[in-house]
């Protein structure tokens, strides 16, 4: 039907913004206080980046891309995720340029078919960070404090912090023999997806939700007992920066993120009272992904989060601040004389900073009083034709019902004070 939204989207009506404004702003100030500055990328993009950028094989490239042919027969996808297109912009535009570390922060919409389900649509929108350009330990453990402080800065508490290491091309192509050695005699008893991981992806496997029960899952091989001694020596770095500023983490060697360009650290962070679907964010270090776009090898790391996700969370633990939806004032305009005046107070009001409203209808005294309770206004300003002639209005106050007459060249300065206080 043309009056419903597509399946998988949802609208943000009025009642409900201010809730996504609150949550952003807590972003925005955070992401200030850190350094990392806002990106706008566009929402489609050539398939191939994240083709190449994800990886074929992944769950989002084989299964949840939006992709459509334009009319240049140009192969485009509606972005899934937006790290592939920060990274294209931070190459495009040669931000590389500006500093050896680049940070950068962004908010939107993101799409994949997937089976919507509370916090999460096939529209959603998402929060992250990418830091690109440099490979010290501490900016990893930067990345996930602010993905912590984002989430406590909201009042969501006993947050779970998993951490992992995916080592790096050279210790997974040994993990990644071990992890088939492993698997190949239970292949018969894999899903259908994970002996298609087999061959292409085999640490994918340990990331499926439909084999995660099964008995020999939990003796399968561990990442960490094959990293290099560099990825070793990275990894407990990263623990050690967390230990110095007092962040808890347990360490889950089946933790491999459902993307294929993550190396080194990989984390999630867990809100346990959302149930099944707890994870509200994750991230980890992606050496390899502008060097496979494009560019120079170059080290980064990041992470995402949800909006619908922390919203529910919110929701659930009653943790939304109540917005004030009340107005400052509300014109009473009483008779056709009184229109103009009225309108023309109603601009001054509004230029002067204050909230104000009016009624357009002409309604009687007792229907437009009764607008303005509704409206929550502070106060009633009345007009009707003997204040137009005598350039005042009736100002109400409506907690109080206490009324007073004051001057058309009063008014103004008069509830500035009152309100502003």
């Amino acid at each position: 039907m043309l009056t419903n939204a597509p399946r998988g989207t949802k609208d943000i009506l009025p009642d409900s913004v201010g809730e996504w404004n609150y949550v952003e702003g807590k972003i925005r100030d955070l992401c200030h206080r850190y350094g990392y500055q806002e990106i706008r990328t566009p929402m489609f993009e050539h398939t191939e980046l994240f083709q190449r950028g994800i990886g074929d094989g992944t769950d989002v490239v084989d299964k949840e891309m939006y992709t459509f042919e334009d009319r240049g027969r140009r192969s485009i996808t509606l972005r899934p995720e937006n790290t592939a297109s920060a990274v294209r912009a931070y190459l495009q535009n040669k931000l590389y340029g500006d500093s050896s570390l680049v940070k950068l922060f962004y908010i939107g919409s993101m799409f994949r078919y997937d089976r919507p389900q509370a916090g999460r649509m096939r529209e959603f929108h998402q929060f992250g960070i990418e830091a690109l350009g440099e490979e010290n330990p501490m900016v990893d453990a930067e990345v996930i404090l602010v993905a912590i402080d984002f989430l406590q800065s909201l009042g969501l508490q006993g947050l779970e912090l998993a951490l992992n290491s995916v080592g790096c091309p050279k210790c997974r192509a040994e993990y990644r023999k071990a992890l088939q050695d492993y698997f190949r005699p239970h292949l018969d008893d894999l899903c259908e997806d994970c002996r298609d991981r087999f061959e292409r992806s085999p640490l994918r496997i340990l990331d499926c939700k439909v084999d995660a029960e099964k008995p020999y899952m939990a003796d399968a091989p561990k990442i960490t007992d094959y990293l290099c001694d560099d990825c070793r020596n990275h990894f407990e770095q990263v623990q050690a920066c967390l230990r110095a500023v007092g962040v808890d983490f347990m360490l889950d060697p089946r933790l491999v993120r459902g993307l294929d360009y993550y190396t080194k650290t990989a984390f999630e962070i867990k809100y346990p009272p959302l149930g099944a679907q707890s994870a509200v964010a994750g991230g980890g270090r992606y050496d390899g992904l502008i060097e496979e776009i494009g560019g120079k090898p170059t080290p980064a790391v990041g992470f995402a989060t949800g909006l619908e996700r922390v919203l529910l969370a919110l929701e659930k633990q009653e943790l939304l601040p109540q917005q004030d939806k009340r107005i400052d004032a509300f014109i009473v305009a009483l008779g056709e004389a009184a229109q103009g005046p009225a309108f023309k107070l109603l601009t001054e009001l509004r230029r002067a900073g204050l909230t104000a409203g009016m009624d357009y209808a002409g309604r009687s005294m007792k229907a437009q009083m009764k607008q303005a309770n509704k409206a929550g206004a502070r106060f009633a300003l009345i007009l009707g034709e003997d204040e137009v002639k005598e350039a005042c209005v009736q100002l109400k106050d409506m907690a109080k019902s206490e009324q007073t007459k004051v001057s058309f060249a009063n008014i103004i300065e008069k509830l500035c004070a009152e309100v502003k206080g």
